[in-house]
C-alpha cells in the first residue's frame, strides 16, 4: 500500500507539472464549457436547459479526453522514451505501478468534473446533481472503461512523435460526432449511424440522463452495457497488446 500510495502522489505531481497536458486533458474541456455555455447556455437543448445539456456533455469530453487520450499518450510516451522499461527493472511491481497511473487518472477526472460542476452552478444556474452516487458510480465506469480503451490503444501507437496525431485521429471526431457539444438528433443520416456505436455517446447519455433527467444509474442498463462492452474490449486490447519496451530502433 506505501508504494501504491507513493507512486500515485508520483504521478500527480507529473500530471501537475506537464503543463501542456494539463491545459489538453484537464482544463480545455472546462474551457469549452465555458466558452459554449456562455453562447448557448441560456437557450433550450433537446428539451433542457442548454448549459445542463453541456456540462454533462462536456463531462463526457473530459472522460474521452483525460482517460482516454491523455493517458494513451503518456503511456506511449514513457514506453519509447525507455521509462516503461526501467520501472519494470525496479522493485515496484508492475501492476501497482498500473494501478498507481490508472487512479491518478480518475483523481484528475474526479477533479474536473467536480470544476465542470461548480462553474455550471456558480455562472450558468444549473442546479447541483440530485443523484450524487449514481454520478459517482457513472464516471468511475467511464475512467475504466475509457482509460482501459487508451491503454488497449497503445500497442497501435509506434512512436512518441505519432501518439498524438493517432491519438487525436480517433478521440476528437469522437468527442464531437458522439453529441458532446451539440444533440445528436439532427446528424445526418451517416453521422448518426457513427454516433450510434461510439461509447462516448452512451457514456455522454448515461450521464445526461443521470445529472440532467435526475435518472438512477442502475436504470439505464443500455448504455452501463455498451459503456462496459467497449471498455472490455479495450481491456482484451491492452492485456494483449501494451508493451514495457520501446518498438522504435
Amino acid at each position: 500500500m506505501r508504494l501504491f500510495l507513493h507512486e500515485l502522489r508520483t504521478e500527480q505531481v507529473l500530471f501537475w507539472r506537464n503543463r501542456e497536458a494539463a491545459f489538453f486533458t484537464f482544463f480545455l474541456p472546462v474551457i469549452f464549457f465555458l466558452v459554449f455555455g456562455s453562447i448557448y447556455g441560456g437557450d433550450t437543448i433537446a428539451g433542457v436547459h442548454g448549459a445542463s445539456f453541456l456540462e454533462a456533455g462536456m463531462i463526457g469530453y473530459g472522460v474521452a479526453s483525460t482517460a482516454f487520450a491523455g493517458l494513451a499518450i503518456t503511456m506511449v510516451i514513457r514506453r519509447e522514451s525507455g521509462v516503461l522499461k526501467r520501472i519494470r527493472a525496479t522493485p515496484l511491481p508492475p501492476w501497482t505501478y498500473i494501478a498507481a497511473v490508472l487512479v491518478s487518472t480518475f483523481v484528475t477526472f474526479l477533479v474536473e468534473a467536480v470544476l465542470l460542476i461548480a462553474l455550471g452552478r456558480a455562472l450558468f444556474s444549473v442546479g447541483l446533481p440530485t443523484r450524487p452516487l449514481s454520478l459517482l458510480l457513472a464516471l468511475v465506469l467511464g475512467a475504466a472503461a475509457f482509460a482501459a480503451m487508451g491503454l488497449g490503444l497503445t500497442s497501435a501507437v509506434r512512436s512518441a512523435e505519432g501518439s498524438s496525431a493517432v491519438v487525436n485521429f480517433v478521440y476528437l471526431p469522437m468527442a464531437i460526432i458522439s453529441g458532446t457539444f451539440f444533440s445528436p438528433a439532427k446528424y445526418p443520416g451517416f453521422l448518426r449511424a457513427i454516433a450510434d456505436v461510439l461509447p462516448l455517446t452512451y457514456f455522454t447519455k448515461l450521464t445526461r440522463d443521470v445529472m440532467v433527467r435526475h435518472h438512477h444509474i442502475w436504470s439505464e442498463t443500455g448504455s452501463i452495457a455498451v459503456v462496459a462492452l467497449w471498455g472490455v474490449i479495450g481491456l482484451v486490447a491492452a492485456i494483449r497488446g501494451f508493451r514495457w519496451q520501446p518498438r522504435e530502433g
